[in-house]
């Protein structure tokens, strides 16, 4: 049942946006979009609580929206941990000790509609702008990002070429908006004359369509050392994301697994993560 919930549950919104745009292409367009940025899970859960709590930080102003910094103070280099889509900082739980036991200082914020940041809406340039603002004020040398987060950290570094940052990670980031979008279609069945609208509508708010807005293009006009891990297997961001931005990113090394899955967990990538850093 729940199956079958979750695959037409989409198309009847889709069928109601389709019939929407022939009448107001415009609504329909930001109807759509505002349901493509609303995620359904990510804020705490009551076994996160306590973990990040004891760590909370600033609450810093962005847009209206009320961002949730945390800090693990260290003596050493500042590292900004950025989380990925439906997820918040208690992510970054098994990888903080090890960053503690190196004498980091670490800083992380929940993206908005996420964890303890307030909102109901997420995207890119919006968490690239929460960002800028967190770096603006923990000025940190290195950034490790999931996901979404790392596709959310070159956009920045390209909109903001922070010179104190020296080094960038990415875990199983993809790399296009069109990606995105053909999926969104696909998903909900969404029509030409829908689609048509939604790209308006990103042109009209966001100054990009959905072809300019890669990550390659991003990592070609960025000259920090980088470092690049995605599985052979990743069911989420298909490994050939890395290997576009890889291909662009000229100070840039990257790494593949196997059979290690979208999260990137393991105590083998936090390894080779920190040796990254240290190096």
């Amino acid at each position: 049942m729940k199956r079958l919930l979750n695959k037409y549950i989409p198309l009847m919104f889709g069928s109601y946006f389709n019939g929407l745009a022939l009448v107001n292409k415009e609504r329909a367009s930001a109807k759509a979009f505002r349901l493509f940025c609303t995620p359904r899970k990510g804020k705490v859960l009551p076994m996160q609580r306590s973990f990040l709590e004891k760590a909370k930080d600033d609450i810093l102003e962005v847009a209206d929206i009320a961002v949730q910094t945390y800090r693990w103070q260290g003596d050493g280099p500042t590292v900004l941990l950025m989380h990925g889509w439906e997820s918040n900082t208690f992510r970054w739980r098994n990888f903080i000790p090890m960053l503690e036991a190196e004498g980091y200082n670490i800083i992380a914020f929940d993206a908005p509609a996420h964890g303890n940041t307030s909102g109901a809406l997420f995207n890119v340039p919006l968490y690239a702008e929460c960002t800028q603002k967190v770096i603006d004020i923990y000025e940190p040398t290195y950034i490790v990002a999931h996901s979404i987060g790392g596709m959310t950290m070159l956009y920045n570094q390209y909109q903001y070429p922070n010179e104190q940052v020296q080094k960038l990670v990415s875990l199983g980031a993809p790399s296009e908006l069109s990606d995105f979008m053909r999926q969104y279609k696909r998903t909900l069945g969404l029509n030409t004359r829908l689609m048509d609208g939604l790209e308006d509508y990103f042109v009209q708010n966001f100054n990009f369509g959905f072809a300019d807005f890669s990550s390659p293009k991003f990592a070609r006009e960025i000259s920090k050392k980088g470092l690049l891990i995605h599985d052979e297997l990743d069911a989420i961001a298909p490994i050939w994301s890395s290997e576009q931005v890889h291909a662009q990113w000229k100070d840039s090394v990257f790494i593949k697994t196997r059979g290690l899955g979208h999260s990137l967990h393991q105590d083998k990538v936090r390894n080779q993560i920190v040796a990254f850093l240290k190096s």
